[in-house]
């Protein structure tokens, strides 16, 4: 009877698995609800066995049960900073708070009253649980993340809640020292996708810096890196340093916020060599190899997981004459423009102003290029698709824009191989070296394998 109801148990645990991949409803869909149920499963198989068992194997069973209940390290489902409030509500107690936060900073699963599959926003949550929040810091794209690349964000008050908000991207990228008045902690909860040019990054610095000078220490909630299971790309070189790379590092950095921290810290990349005071909670059930889907947009051009994992090659033809999916509901998925071959690039698409790109490049003209939704999970940077372009490209002079490309490239030069006809294997070469130099300082400061 055991070995049947075991059988049954184990059937019944993986078809909710797959009807948790399916979108199905057979079980409850969230890990926080199977969490619940697999130790209840357990218990009841233990409980359908004979009574005559020795006192002996009861301790080993009790044991086990024990070991079952810690069933996250059984799935394995990353849990981030935020969804671990009992180790940072504590951190807040009596404090007056500023927050660094996005939409990207959603609590989870931590509670049955959270009942959108989303979970809560951060700041909501905050307030529910009595936190005194005093003002709100808001990244490139704004609070709610509806701003388009690039668009100043203003100052405002979050209809919510009737909480300031206070734009960190446009002419003030640092906290003042007025604005910190009164903050005795800060938080930093952000989504990164482990690319350079992606500003949070630069938004993280420049808090960093404000924090220290103000004597404020900060609490930064770690997320996964989606991005996070490997280094790639050109390194930013000294001279071409800017809000879109502030740091000597290759264009996929493969770190965590909370890593880059610390990285930040012990490089000593703070003005004057500060050193800010930062606790950070860690992701549990995260490595490095570990995929991650992010439940919302980390920006309103970046909309799955595919245009994530593209991403980092396709962001450089920001800096050229391609338009890269802006304008249609496939950011960073497709390319494309007017003046490449329909022989070659048989997908046709028209950008068209839409939410995240009111201006997109090529905007209603025809553009011939690649649908790309299709591509398996990458694990480095992609030359092959830029290289391809500008040698089909009818007008090479206008292929480029130096200044935007150099600064999302980190360096001249790979603007000048491209031209020189290299190879994509010959320029990946010349990126070696400092990879490897990278990936040894790299390591000083990795919280997870």
């Amino acid at each position: 009877m055991r070995l049947s109801f075991f059988k049954n148990t184990l059937l019944l645990v993986k078809l909710g698995f797959n009807n948790l991949k399916n979108g199905d409803s057979c079980l409850p869909k969230s890990a926080y609800s199977i969490k619940i149920y697999f130790p209840i499963l357990y218990l009841i198989f233990l409980s359908c066995g004979s009574g005559n068992k020795d006192k002996n194997a009861s301790k080993i069973e009790e044991s086990v049960i024990h070991d079952s209940v810690d069933i996250d390290n059984f799935i394995r489902v990353p849990i981030t900073g935020a969804d671990q409030p009992i180790l940072y509500l504590p951190l807040l107690k009596g404090k007056k708070v500023g927050i660094v936060a996005n939409q990207t900073s959603l609590v989870r699963e931590i509670s049955p009253k959270i009942t959108d599959k989303n979970g809560i926003h951060i700041v909501d949550f905050l307030v529910s649980n009595e936190a005194d929040i005093r003002k709100v810091f808001a990244p490139e794209h704004g609070f709610r993340g509806k701003a388009d690349a690039g668009e100043t964000v203003k100052d405002g008050v979050d209809i919510k809640t009737g909480l300031t908000i206070i734009s960190l991207y446009g002419k003030n990228k640092n906290p003042t020292q007025q604005q910190l008045d009164g903050i005795e902690v800060m938080i930093f909860d952000i989504q990164d996708v482990g690319v350079r040019f992606y500003t949070y990054i630069a938004t993280l610095h420049h808090v960093m810096e404000a924090c220290t000078e103000a004597g404020i220490p900060l609490i930064i909630l770690d997320r996964p890196n989606p991005n996070g299971h490997y280094i790639d790309g050109p390194m930013m070189e000294e001279e071409h340093t800017g809000f879109l790379g502030m740091h000597p590092v290759p264009l996929v950095h493969g770190m965590t916020i909370g890593e880059y921290a610390q990285m930040i810290n012990g490089q000593g990349w703070l003005a004057d060599d500060m050193k800010c005071e930062i606790k950070i909670i860690k992701c549990k059930n995260y490595t490095h190899k570990t995929p991650y889907s992010l439940p919302v947009r980390p920006s309103p051009n970046l909309p799955n997981d595919v245009a994530i994992n593209l991403y980092p090659s396709l962001g450089l033809l920001e800096g050229t004459n391609l338009n890269a999916g802006r304008g249609t509901e496939m950011q960073f998925q497709i390319i494309g423009s007017p003046f490449l071959p329909e022989e070659f690039y048989p997908f046709s698409y028209t950008p068209q102003p839409n939410f995240g790109a009111k201006y997109p490049k090529h905007n209603g003209i025809a553009c011939n290029g690649l649908d790309l939704r299709k591509t398996p999970r990458m694990s480095r940077v992609d030359l092959n698709w830029i290289i391809e372009a500008y040698l089909n490209h009818e007008k090479k002079e206008k292929f480029f824009n130096t200044v935007n490309f150099t600064a999302h490239a980190g360096t001249v030069e790979l603007q000048r191989q491209i031209e020189q006809g290299y190879t994509f294997k010959e320029i990946r070469k010349t990126w070696l070296t400092d990879l490897q130099a990278y990936d040894k300082m790299r390591q000083k400061y990795l919280l997870y394998k």
